[in-house]
């Protein structure tokens, strides 16, 4: 796998000064949890789950979750389980391994781990792991232990993505306790752990609150605060932090619009108008503007519900030529020592020690998702991955 693969080289030529990497479901765990990118989740009810799951490789999807909880009605959790084995056992006879997305299983319970690994069989080798909902410390130890036991009945190597969904952390009087816990519960199991995902729409729930296609999470102010909270916790750049994913974009459909579009027009050339307006007629504006708070905000890639947002994602993703001389600038052998000096593109200060770990995450992100070529920005890696 490499992001952007599904367009043709010579595209991929002119796009970067230096292209995606390739990976894969083996690759190590730092850069599996940084490639991750727009992971799209898909109820496992789909009668042509298989036939799905392929069809989005050419969509540039890196990465799946099949879910078997909020996603599906209750009744419906055996008849999923079963069509889940099903298809992965057509997958398993159809195509390579290397060419399938990372792959993973939302589950409701902890039994649901050992026995959805026993009953895949050999076509577990397609599994990467679980994503554990409404994750705490004592709600969470149990799924890990259960992925723990699977693993070594398996043979290989399980990872987990806790979901940080809970009314506790969200409550103000139980959010320092509770993010406490979720902190001792990953770390005892770090080396399993790949990335933690942000169930927003869960804490919106909370209070009775859905945001609009014009608003971000960020303009809900009990939201922002968890996510700002969450990554203060869990998302240091001390060695002691995970990746910590972007919450999910629930617009797909036009709706109607109250507020003027967010999407400003300079990075647009005239040849690119109507990618512009087919943005905005379709609230991808919004959907732009979250992608870049998430970053700024130290969230790494994002759940997707739609095909149409994982481009978007990963073309944000994607280092500039100005960060990536930035980044190499401030992490040069002889600037050990620290110091100040202007940047290569004369807009700005570089200060070594207070930016080198940003430097260190920008050059992880670049290693996975390339580094454009100068003249070259967001506009021009959707036009290029669009279908034709």
């Amino acid at each position: 796998m490499r992001h952007f693969g599904h367009i043709a080289p010579e595209v991929r030529q002119r796009l970067f000064h230096q292209e995606p990497c390739v990976f894969t479901a083996e690759s190590p765990a730092r850069m599996l949890s940084v490639a991750l990118g727009a992971t799209l989740y898909s109820p496992a009810t789909r009668p042509r789950l298989a036939e799905d799951i392929v069809k989005q490789i050419d969509r540039g999807v890196v990465s799946m979750v099949l879910c078997l909880e909020d996603s599906i009605d209750d009744s419906e959790v055996p008849g999923a389980e079963e069509n889940l084995v099903r298809q992965f056992g057509v997958l398993a006879d159809g195509c390579p391994d290397t060419e399938l997305p990372l792959l993973f299983v939302r589950v409701r319970t902890p039994e649901q781990i050992p026995d959805l690994v026993q009953r895949l069989g050999g076509s577990a080798r397609l599994l990467s792991g679980f994503v554990l909902p409404k994750f705490t410390e004592e709600r969470g130890v149990p799924f890990l232990e259960a992925l723990t036991a699977a693993e070594a009945v398996s043979g290989r190597r399980l990872f987990a993505m806790p979901v940080l969904e809970s009314p506790d952390l969200l409550y103000r009087e139980s959010r320092v306790d509770t993010l406490a816990g979720i902190f001792r519960a990953v770390d005892k199991y770090r080396d399993r752990v790949l990335a933690l995902r942000l169930g927003v729409t869960d804490f919106c729930s909370s209070y009775g609150l859905r945001r609009a296609p014009d608003m971000t999470a960020y303009d809900v102010q009990i939201v922002a605060s968890v996510i700002a909270d969450v990554v203060n916790v869990l998302g240091r750049a001390d060695g002691t932090g995970f990746t910590v994913t972007g919450p999910v974009w629930e617009y797909f459909r036009v709706q109607e619009r109250m507020f003027k579009p967010q999407l400003r027009r300079s990075p647009f050339t005239p040849e690119a108008e109507d990618l512009r307006n087919a943005l905005i007629e379709h609230d991808m504006d919004g959907l732009l503007r979250e992608i870049s708070l998430d970053r700024a905000n130290g969230l790494l890639g994002k759940t997707c519900i739609h095909p149409s947002h994982v481009l978007p994602v990963h073309a944000l993703s994607v280092v500039s030529h100005e960060e990536y001389s930035d980044a190499q600038d401030i992490l040069r052998p002889e600037r050990g020592g620290g110091g100040v000096l202007r940047s290569a593109y004369t807009n700005k200060m570089n200060e070594v020690k207070p930016h080198r770990a940003w430097a260190e995450r920008t050059l992880q992100r670049a290693e996975v998702f390339g580094v454009a070529n100068e003249d070259i920005g967001f506009v021009e890696l959707l036009a290029a991955g669009l279908p034709g």
